[in-house]
């Protein structure tokens, strides 16, 4: 393996893996070696974007999981063929032309020809289809830019023909006149589900205005509205048939109203007011005149507040009142006015009572941009929500202005345009939703969705409140609605293909956009002489995106069989904001025209805000740019904190740049490190072997050091945990066990094992077997990993496989040939997941570690307690467990031990036995009041004194026989009571912890003596040297001699060392450190410092190693033992000549290989022997 930088700048290294990856054709080989291979096809949807603008957090989340799911499928032996396609019609198209070109009116596209608008709108769509890709890229994700879709293309669009006319076929199309959501600014009906994507709480004017009743002089009924804007077109009244109303006077207007009797509070509001009204002022505001129930008063006429509607051919039948149970008395006066071209209840109610007739003009004075018409001259061009304050100025003139306020409540927005909608009576086509709905609700149960409850909750309750779907926009840049008709429209012809065009219009074209199909006229065989036209409306493009299934393959006109293989989908994801959206209108065509979900499993995202929990918005610029953020840190970050969050359960994250900071610090720069060690340590393994290391699976499985045991064993678990979870499509739960695996990979094992890797503990042969384990793992971790974070696992693979015998192999192609294996194959992307190997689980081993990381962590803080620094040894750390399994303590007294005290820096370990805990701890039981609340009720207190007075005899007696009865009452100790272990010894000189669930106390003697002084300055030496050699950039195999210099008459240092003279040279390699004035003068310092070594300041110096001379040597020997390379040695004598006499020095005479060496020989140390 070729040597690994000290730092690896994640950002730069992607760039160059995606450099490598677009020269090599990667993901284009990934596939084709799958299709080489008849891997089985895993259908993947791929909703649409619009590439009118730059991909967002949103984006970059929902491709995050698609990729993810897609790389695991292929990499399980799958393939997945994943196109990019991109959603080129509809409102947010020619929103954006409207903008640049000022258009404000549609009969601005009509004077401009619908061509040149349809030509301008075809220029951006494909404006930023180059940043999506080189964002998405960048990303990681793969997705196939060269074989894309397009919604605006002629095959596309003539598959959303076909799956119009078979629904025609089917009888489930029709044309209505239905009140919709309308967008003023786009001059468009919205869906329903359109007008639930984009909320906002605003404040509008509500007033109460009176209606005289004819021949009741003087009474008039009284209604309450929030769309002042709506009362010229107002044509009845309606009530609740059974509800109770009154007539009564107001007293202080001196007029008569009529309204419902629960109601009163909308004209009195101190009424509303409970701690200040009082029954008795009732009679100060009104007087009750009259009771009637609603019924009673249906059919009476009043006053219309405008004349505008008066002359009306239908006239007669306006002015009245309806009846109808939608009238509710929680708001308003209990009568509501009815303006049914703004009203779908009310549309409904007037038709039912023959108001309005099917077919006829509705009394409608606001055109299709929100403007009024000159049918109400005083606000002819204002806006109908700019003209309220003009209209409540009439009102006011003509005496009917009961009552004015504000209401601040929820109002629906264009989701395009960010503009208020209003409700507007529209020709439009629909499809019978209504009429499939229970098959819709049926499919839905057959879909499998993370999380769960958005499937059952949310997108059940829309689907069972599902109307029928509005799928006509008039507008002009869309795939046409392919119904052509006569005038009178009674010939309709629905065209399913180009060719069914051309074969009754002898025309073929080759673009079925509006302006050239417009064109097209066929003939009429029911009346000869005269031709059907096209209607004027074109698809919602949501129409265009629920048809994608079968319209990106061109369905049915080509890849017939393979579209019908792979339907349903395997797979779909997408955010939340989609199940009123891309998973319905999924939903309603695949169950209209196969009566099948439209996909089997789905991952619903949540949404990605900014970090103040605010939408993100560009003009706030409450948000990191995107690219900025990867540019910094990384994809494989970006993408790790994305997914490793609440979002991908549905919920909302906050985005925090700090998290994907703490993604590279906390995971990869560890994992990197850990990488760089293993690498160093072969270096250093194959140098002092002289052999190369070769991966053996036979010698990780014959491994007996616990750790080895157990991190096998774990990498084992991790394995099947990600193959179980990725296969019920939890990445909220796969994404925490690699971030967890990573820190026992590298905060334990590494660490544990550290001096062992290096040679320093057990020779060579145990470096080399825990080097093998640890590849071992690093390979399996790499693979499993790859489709989660493809980038550093890329580069992880590409040093690890030239380590596999099967390298050799991958010249001349057969790095991208079949079969795929590790070292071979040029890029783990081509790897399978590895399978768990069962005989390596080992419940045992990983048990056994749980209970060490316990101890150590816990021993750890007792010492933070007494401030007592780790390079200060204890005396001893005792453990007590509940109930321990024999497995446990026998690894803890065994195997382990060496471990836990080496960690803890302790002298001794003791596990205290079942039979002595009671002299060490105290076993005290509380209820659990969760539990136990409803069923003792008042005895809890009593039942409360009874187990927490126990002695630990008693409540160790009732754990072990399960629970106790108490008062007539079985109480079970496994649920509802709470058991914890507290340190009882006595003395000041324990220290002590209990862990949270209280099964674990460990306990440790801090007494310090002399002995454990020495020993925590010898650890602080240690350290200072350490830091000294990474000061100096040395690598774990370079040799240095130390020397230490202390102030006169101080020999902290030289006691701490005297005392522990094995630790120093088992640590470093012999060097063991000695006072400077030992020094040969020749010494070389390669890195000097002061150090802080038990309170006293020492100057530490480490040197290149040099060969020691005897004392009276010339300086012309001197200067040639300084030329001396130590490690050249090999005990035989020297001859120099000096001044033409030859001289011959003996080795452990005259010189030595160093200078510890020379004072071991010479006695000039009494401490070193």
């Amino acid at each position: 393996m070729a040597s690994l930088p000290p730092t690896l700048d994640f950002a730069k290294t992607e760039e160059e893996i995606c450099s490598k990856w677009a020269t090599e054709s990667t993901f284009k080989t990934q596939d084709a070696l799958g299709v080489e291979r008849g891997d089985k096809e895993y259908t993947f949807y791929d909703g649409p974007p619009f590439a009118t603008g730059l991909p967002h957090y949103g984006h970059i989340l929902a491709g995050t999981i698609k990729d993810v799911v897609t790389r695991y499928a292929v990499m399980t032996g799958r393939r997945v063929i994943r196109r990019a396609g991109w959603d080129c019609h509809g409102l947010p198209v020619e929103y954006e032309i409207d903008q640049k070109l000022g258009i404000t009116h549609r009969d601005q596209v009509l004077e401009m020809g619908v061509d040149k608008y349809n030509e301008t709108c075809r220029g951006i769509v494909t404006r930023y289809t180059k940043e999506w890709e080189r964002t998405v890229t960048r990303l990681g994700r793969w997705v196939d830019f060269e074989n894309d879709y397009k919604t605006m293309d002629p095959t596309f669009m003539e598959s959303v023909w076909w799956v119009f006319k078979e629904l025609f076929n089917k009888d489930l199309v029709y044309q209505g006149y239905k009140v919709m959501p309308f967008s003023t600014a786009c001059g468009t009906p919205l869906s329903n589900f359109e007008a639930g994507l984009n909320y906002k709480d605003v404040s509008d004017p509500a007033v109460v205005v009176s209606f005289p009743v004819v021949g009741m002089e003087g009474v008039s009924f009284v209604a309450w509205t929030t769309t002042p804007w709506t009362l010229p077109s107002n044509i009845a009244l309606c009530v609740h048939p059974t509800m109770e109303y009154i007539q009564i006077l107001d007293k202080k207007a001196d007029k008569r109203y009529i309204l419902s009797k629960s109601r009163l509070g909308q004209l009195f509001p101190i009424m509303n007011n409970k701690k200040k009204w009082k029954p008795k002022m009732a009679d100060e505001l009104y007087a009750i005149e009259e009771t009637f129930v609603g019924s009673d008063l249906v059919g009476k006429k009043y006053q219309p507040m405008f004349d505008y509607f008066v002359n009306d051919e239908d006239a007669g039948e306006y002015f009245r009142i309806l009846s109808d149970t939608y009238v509710t008395d929680d708001a308003g006066t209990g009568i509501v006015h009815q303006a049914p071209a703004f009203g779908e209840d009310d549309y409904r109610v007037c038709l039912a009572h023959g108001v309005i007739q099917k077919g006829k003009d509705l009394p409608c004075p606001v055109d299709s941009n929100g403007m009024f018409t000159e049918m109400v001259p005083e606000v002819k061009g204002l806006h109908v929500k700019k003209a309220d304050d003009t209209l409540i100025a009439l009102i006011k003139e003509k005496g009917r202005m009961v009552h004015k306020d504000q209401l601040q409540h929820s109002y629906p927005f264009c989701w395009r345009s960010d503009t208020p909608l209003i409700y507007k009576a529209v020709p439009s086509w629909f499809v019978k939703v209504e009429e499939i709905r229970d098959k819709i609700v049926e499919n839905n149960k057959k879909t499998y969705w993370v999380p769960n409850q958005v499937k059952e909750g949310r997108f059940h309750s829309w689907l069972t409140d599902a109307r029928d779907w509005a799928v006509s926009r008039n507008r002009f840049w869309g795939t046409p609605i392919p119904i052509w008709c006569s005038e009178s429209m009674d010939e309709v012809v629905c065209i399913g293909s180009v060719d069914e065009l051309a074969e009754l219009s002898g025309v073929r074209v080759t673009d079925l956009h509006k302006d050239v199909v417009d064109e097209i006229t066929i003939p009429s065989k029911k009346n000869p002489g005269t031709v059907l036209r096209r209607v004027d409306e074109v698809f919602d493009c949501w129409f265009e995106s629920g048809s994608m299934p079968y319209a990106q393959k061109h369905y049915p006109f080509e890849n017939k069989e393979s579209f019908e293989d792979g339907f349903p989908a395997d797979f779909i994801a997408e955010g939340l904001d989609q199940t009123r959206g891309w998973f319905y209108t999924l939903m309603v065509l695949s169950t209209a025209l196969f009566d099948k979900p439209a996909f089997k499993n789905l991952i619903v995202n949540g949404l990605v805000l900014a970090g103040d929990g605010k939408k993100m918005s560009k003009r706030l610029k409450n948000y990191p740019d995107p690219n900025l953020v990867i540019d910094k840190y990384g994809a494989d970050a970006l993408r790790m904190y994305l997914i490793n969050s609440p979002v991908v359960r549905a919920e909302s994250l906050k985005f925090q740049e700090p998290g994907v900071l703490g993604v590279v610090k906390e995971v990869f720069l560890p994992l990197y490190n850990a990488f760089r060690f293993f690498s160093q340590n072969l270096e250093r393994l194959e140098a002092n072997t002289g052999t190369k290391f070769v991966p053996s699976k036979d010698k990780v499985s014959a491994a007996t050091n616990p750790t080895d045991v157990w991190i096998s064993a774990a990498t084992q678990g991790l394995i099947k945990f990600v193959h179980e979870e990725m296969t019920a499509y939890r990445l909220y739960t796969v994404m925490p066990a690699l971030v967890s695996f990573v820190t026992q990979l590298t905060n334990w094992y590494v660490r544990l094992n550290r001096d062992r890797l290096k040679g320093l503990e057990g020779g060579e042969s145990e470096s080399e077997a825990g080097l093998q384990v640890m590849y071992d793992v690093l390979l399996d971790v790499t693979i499993l990993m790859a489709p989660f974070t493809p980038f550093i696992t890329e580069y992880f693979y590409q040093h690890l496989r030239k380590l596999q015998p099967s390298y050799a192999d991958a010249a001349n192609g057969g790095g991208s040939s079949n079969p795929v294996m590790p070292g071979k194959s040029d890029s783990v992307h081509f790897l399978t997941l590895p399978a768990y190997d069962d005989g390596r689980l080992n419940a045992d081993a990983v048990e056994a570690m749980e209970a060490l990381q316990v101890i150590v962590e816990s021993g750890r803080y007792v010492r933070e307690k007494r401030n007592i620094s780790l390079r200060t040894p204890v005396k001893c750390v005792t453990v007590i467990l509940r109930n321990p399994s024999a497995n446990v303590i026998e690894s803890l007294n065994g195997p382990l031990k060496g471990y836990i005290l080496s960690e803890l820096n302790a002298w001794d370990l003791v596990i205290v036995p079942k039979e002595e805990e009671h002299e060490w701890v105290t076993l005290s039981l509380t209820p659990n009041f969760n539990l136990l609340g409803r069923k003792l009720g008042k005895k809890m207190k009593d039942f409360k004194t009874h187990v927490t007075s126990m002695s630990h005899a008693d409540a160790v007696a009732c754990l072990e026989n399960g629970g106790l009865d108490f008062e007539g009452l079985a109480i079970s100790a496994k649920d509802e009571l709470v058991s914890k272990l507290a340190f009882s010894k006595e003395g000041e000189h324990w220290e002590s912890t209990s862990t949270p669930e209280g099964d674990v106390v460990v306990a440790v003697d801090c007494t310090q003596d002399e002995a454990i002084l020495s020993a925590g300055r010898s650890r602080e030496l240690i350290n200072a040297i350490q830091q000294l050699r990474k000061a100096a950039g040395l690598d774990l195999s370079d040799a240095v001699e130390v020397f230490f210099e202390e102030s006169a008459g101080i020999n902290v240092v030289e006691s701490a060392v005297s005392n522990n003279t094995n630790l120093f040279e088992a640590k470093f390699q012999g060097a063991i450190p000695v006072p400077k004035k030992f020094a040969p003068s020749w010494s070389v310092v390669l890195r000097s410092d002061s150090a802080d070594i038990g309170g006293s300041k020492v100057e530490v110096s480490i040197c290149r190693p040099a060969v020691a001379g005897r004392c009276g040597l010339s300086d012309e020997v001197g200067y040639f033992l300084s030329t001396l390379e130590p490690s050249n040695l090999d005990g035989s004598a020297l001859s120099i000549t000096v001044d033409g006499k030859d001289i011959s020095l003996s080795q452990g005479e005259d010189f030595w290989v160093n200078t510890v060496a020379k004072l071991r020989a010479t006695k000039a140390i009494s401490w070193l022997e």
